[in-house]
């Protein structure tokens, strides 16, 4: 399995955990905690900015004493809540909650407040066609205020790509640097996805998961598919060279697959192509 892969432990208390020391990589952790037993969570992390997307259920956390509610019935029925913590602030669960959530940081200095962000706030948008048609959601991206963290939420229906065209934000090709987490879940989660990090001629780094799997994009171009049984939802975590403002830069798109924007239905076949002779 590639080394870029992470198997959800589901079941367990953590469920996922990405560090820069685990990843190889210079910025983003990355968490998916299970709550939804009414247990307490506390955290506090200095020098790091802080993004908690709720996933299922719903709790309280208390940051320096002020409360905040998250709730979400799923990701495949309603747009998260995000609630951003300042670096250093007090961070906690409070007991009785049923909370499913994903937790992630990256260096910060400490320009923005804690603050919750309302779905109401968030850029939606439908991207692609054919086979590679989805809805992408801008849930914590610029102009949204912070300073390395980047969120997204996609919906890729069953049998179709994204990332498509294949991108890379790794500092080749003159894209910027940016680290990447890939946490998806399928609907029925009895299916499984495809992803695949590469660059020509130097590497090829494919894997392929299940429900509450992560996938980490470390450098390359790349690309998902989810398999023709099941629709796929992926969240996105990214962090990186990019500050504020800044943090809507555009990757690198592979110039061999951009033509296909310029008319998703092109070249698409009619079966049967070859017919039998009479």
């Amino acid at each position: 399995m590639s080394v870029n892969f992470l198997a959800s432990n589901k079941g367990e208390r953590v469920q996922l955990v990405v560090t820069p020391e685990s990843a190889g990589w210079k910025y983003l952790s990355f968490s998916v905690l299970d709550h939804s037993d009414g247990a307490v969570y506390e955290d506090q992390r200095d020098g790091l900015e802080t993004a908690i997307v709720p996933l299922s259920g719903s709790g309280t956390f208390e940051i320096n004493g002020t409360p905040y509610d998250l709730s979400r019935s799923s990701v495949f029925e309603e747009m998260p809540m995000v609630l951003y913590v300042h670096p250093g602030d007090s961070i906690k669960l409070l007991e009785g909650g049923n909370l499913l959530f994903a937790i992630g940081s990256a260096p910060a200095e400490g320009v923005y407040p804690t603050r919750l962000h309302l779905p109401q706030e968030m850029r939606s948008e439908i991207r692609g066609g054919g086979a590679a048609f989805r809805q992408v959601n801008h849930i914590l991206a610029a102009p949204m205020p912070a300073e390395r963290l980047i969120l997204f939420e996609v919906y890729v229906p069953r049998g179709c790509w994204s990332g498509w065209a294949p991108h890379c934000h790794d500092g080749h090709d003159g894209s910027p640097y940016l680290e990447e987490t890939y946490y998806f879940k399928l609907q029925p989660d009895t299916g499984f996805w495809m992803h695949r990090n590469w660059r020509d001629g130097e590497f090829n780094d494919v894997m392929s998961g299940q429900d509450g799997d992560c996938a980490m994009v470390p450098k390359g171009y790349h690309s998902s598919v989810c398999c023709p049984g099941s629709h796929m939802f992926f969240l996105n975590f990214l962090a990186g060279d990019l500050i504020g403002e800044k943090r809507s830069t555009p990757p690198c798109f592979h110039s061999d697959f951009t033509w296909i924007e310029d008319d998703w239905e092109a070249g698409a076949w009619e079966l049967p192509i070859v017919k039998k002779p009479k």
